[in-house]
Order: structure tokens, then sequence, then C-alpha cells
């Protein structure tokens, strides 16, 4: 079940006979006041503390003590509604490694209304700083925060074993895995398709460079099934093949940006979840970023903030800070394909 669905976040802010909230702050919910973008580095600190332990929930418009649902102010509500989450995810990654994968939803209740984010737990642990951050160093560049029954605190040291000794149990796994793919093969049969370089690698001397608007769309089949009936789209090599030292790739912007892509990051993901039932973000950001399409027009484009941040990037080469992405029915399409192959 979708931890954000109504039915389970009306129970956040449940009331007790006495009409105070029924819940209090424990290791996966922490209340606030008012939201405010004043605040992010707070909240930031908690998204990472939650992705350490098990996931939680940052519940804004509950009074403190008592806990009193009263409700985000205009104000607040105005701010919350304004929350970009690919720039917020942008400024999260910035700030902690590896990535923090959440989600937002408003609710109505009482005749009030409520901001709820929920953040989930972290496959690859710790979530560590890598910066520091906020209004007295509230974030500390190295820490490694964890959410305790009802606070977010730097991480003891009971904490930290168990997660390193679960990471160390991970990596031996999937070592393990990886090995005794090798051995059905055997080694002189087995190359390593790095989607981050762009090259498939068998050894010092035997290296295939790939373009990288090419690397996402590579389909493979199996030896001697290919026929011009049966065969799925490939690389055909035309000529000689030319060793190069950087492909450089220029992504030009027209006019009619927002007609070619029309949908914002939360506007996309939410058309995706609509399609396919209990997909994560971090699901989705993960074939954004192997895939390379924030750097392939068929995708996406940059939606800079002012013809100076445009006219920056053209000169220089050098995107600004957090700038958002903007996305069209074909990345959704490609997305939702790559999903369904999971």
């Amino acid at each position: 079940m979708n931890p954000l669905d109504a039915e389970i976040v009306e129970k956040l802010i449940d009331l007790n006979p006495q009409g105070y909230l029924f819940h209090r702050e424990k290791s996966d919910l922490e209340f606030k006041e008012q939201f405010n973008f004043a605040g992010l580095a707070e909240y930031m600190k908690d998204f990472a503390a939650f992705a350490n332990n098990s996931g939680g929930y940052l519940v804004f418009g509950v009074k403190d003590s008592p806990r009193l649902p009263n409700g985000m102010s205009n104000s607040s509500v105005e701010m919350f509604e304004r929350i970009d989450e690919e720039t917020i995810s942008g400024a999260i990654n910035e700030l902690f490694s590896p990535s923090i994968d959440w989600e937002k939803t408003t609710l109505e209740r009482y005749g009030k209304k409520f901001g709820i984010l929920y953040v989930y737990e972290s496959r690859l642990k710790p979530i560590i700083a890598k910066r520091d951050e906020g209004r007295n160093q509230l974030i500390k560049n190295g820490e490694i925060y964890y959410r305790y029954a009802g606070r977010t605190q730097k991480i003891e040291y009971a904490e930290l074993e168990a997660i390193i000794n679960s990471r160390i149990g991970s990596t031996n796994r999937e070592w393990m895995d990886l090995m005794t793919k090798v051995a059905k093969i055997g080694p002189a049969n087995a190359a390593i398709l790095d989607t981050e370089r762009g090259i498939i690698e068998r050894d010092k001397n035997n290296v295939l460079v790939v373009d990288e608007g090419l690397v996402g769309k590579i389909k493979f089949i199996r030896e001697g099934d290919f026929s011009r009936k049966k065969g799925a789209t490939t690389l055909r090599l035309v000529g000689d093949v030319q060793p190069i030292d950087q492909v450089e790739v220029t992504k030009v912007l027209r006019e009619n940006i927002t007609d070619r892509y029309p949908y914002s990051y939360r506007e996309m993901t939410e058309v995706i979840k609509s399609n396919i039932d209990g997909v994560r973000l971090h699901e989705i950001d993960a074939i954004i970023k192997d895939s390379k399409m924030k750097d392939n027009q068929d995708y996406s484009a940059y939606n800079f903030r002012n013809k100076q941040q445009e006219e920056s990037y053209k000169t220089t080469g050098a995107l600004p800070s957090v700038t958002p992405s903007i996305y069209n029915e074909t990345a959704i399409e490609f997305i939702i394909s790559k999903l369904g192959k999971r």
C-alpha cells in the first residue's frame, strides 16, 4: 500500500478522547507546526535521519505542547504547495549522498489543511552529509543522522555498526551472484558494460566506446536469434571505427520549449504512477540518471529560470545549480517501458 494513501495519513492525526493527538512523535513520525522554506535545512536533516532508519513522516500543521491539529496557516499552505520536487531533490542530493527518495501530499481534516512529507528507507545506507548547511552548521560535513524515538540526532555506535554490517553483507551477496554468473559463461566470454563511462570493456586492450546518447538505447539479442524478421533494434557499424577523445553533446533550446516538453518532473512522475502501481521515485530517478535522459533532447530540456541563466549555459557549458528539467510524452513512455521490465 502507498504510504501516502488517505486512510494511512489520516491516522497520523487521529485524536484521543481528550481532543489531543493520539500519536506521539517516534522513530517514523515527526510533527511540525508550520512549513517554511527557511526551515529546509532542518527538514533535510530529518530526511537523512529517516532514510538511515526505516523511513518516516514529517507532518506539518500540528501545534506543540499540547499536540493539537491546528492545521497550517494560509502562507504555510501556499509555500507547501509551491514545493518543486525536482528542485528540492536536487538540493538534497547536493547535501547528502546517496540520494534520498521522498514524496509529498496534502490532507484536509477537521476543516484544516495539513502537509505531509514521506521519506523512504534508503536501500544504500548510510546517508552522509557532504557539506555544512544551515544556521549554526545545523548539518555538518561528514556527519550521519539517525531517527531515534521522537528525535533526530547524530548516529550512535550500535546503529552505525548495524548499517555497516548490513551493507557489507549485501555487497558480498552481490559479488557472489556476479561471480556465479561469470563462472557459468567463463571469464573469456565475459565483458563489462559501464553505463557511466559508456564503454564495453573486456580488458585494457579490448575496449569499445559507446556514444553516451546510445547507451540507454542498446538492445540485446541472443546469438543465433537475429534475422530480418525476428531481429530487435540493433546498432549497425558502417565504415571504419575511429577513436575519439570526447563526445560533445549540445542541447539546443527552442522558443516553443514548453510545447515540446509540457511536463514538469512532478507532473511526469504522477502520470507514471497512475500507470504503474507501487512505483517509487528512486526507481524513476535511477532510469533518468542511468539513461542520461537529461542530456537527451528526445526526452527532456533544461527549464532555465531566466535568459541570463540560459545564455550563461550556452557560453560556459556550466549548468546553474538545481536547474529543473522538463519532459515530453516520449520520456514518460520510455520510463514506463523500463519499469515494466523490472
